[in-house]
């Protein structure tokens, strides 16, 4: 699953990463949770990034009560879950961060990981929105996709975020015609992403500061993924 994430690079980094511009003041943040908004590109405004609550609500709702908001969507099925299905169909979305958080359990509880690319750039999730509407009332919210993980992330959790290869965000923005985006839903490759060790700090959300980030397990910051079986 993907159940935290960060996004605190510099704002003109994003937007140069992205080709797009924030539509809302930017604010760094160290650990975002499901309720949270999200920085997202639209299909429909790829120029944009966007400020998206997490926690998907279809547009066919009738109200933002009714039902479960997931925060997650299985890759396998996502493309005909009705919750999903329209989404996936019509409106794919890039949602940005620049790490997520992982738990690993362990004969002590569960130790925190922070998984992100080893170059440290920020990267785009595989993501579904939705623009909810009643009485005036209007809302915007997103999912992010979750798939099987790569050996990395294996030894600590068994669902991953799909992170998108950069050549692939405008496809699966775009859906053209002939093109099955499910095929763009894989496991990200494991030279590219690296899991740190970090304190328990973020399993209270309300904690939101540099401290989140900081490595645990060694001064030579050890991934401690040895402890998990890991090779």
């Amino acid at each position: 699953m993907c159940g935290r994430t960060s996004l605190f690079t510099p704002q003109p980094d994003i937007e140069r990463r992205f080709n797009a511009e924030f539509d809302h003041d930017y604010e760094p943040r160290y650990n975002i949770a499901p309720g949270d908004t999200l920085a997202v590109v639209h299909n429909e405004a790829p120029e944009t990034i966007t400020a998206d609550t997490w926690g998907f609500v279809p547009e066919w709702a009738e109200s933002v009560d009714d039902g479960p908001r997931p925060s997650n969507a299985r890759a396998e099925t996502v493309a005909e879950n009705e919750l999903f299905r329209s989404a996936f169909e019509n409106r794919r979305a890039l949602v940005i961060a620049d790490g997520y958080y992982e738990w690993a359990r362990n004969r002590g509880g569960k130790q925190p990981y922070r998984i992100a690319r080893t170059d440290g750039d920020p990267f785009a999730m595989a993501g579904l929105w939705s623009h909810w509407k009643d009485n005036g009332e209007t809302l915007r919210t997103v999912t992010i996709i979750t798939t099987e993980p790569n050996d990395t992330v294996a030894s600590i959790h068994d669902r991953m975020p799909v992170i998108l290869e950069p050549g692939s965000e405008s496809q699966w923005l775009d859906g053209n015609v002939g093109f099955d985006p499910s095929d763009l839903l894989q496991p990200y490759p494991d030279p590219d992403l690296e899991p740190r060790q970090i304190s328990t700090l973020v399993n209270d959300p309300t904690n939101d500061s540099p401290a989140i980030i900081d490595p645990v397990g060694g001064s030579n910051g050890q991934t401690g993924l040895e402890d998990f079986g890991a090779d």
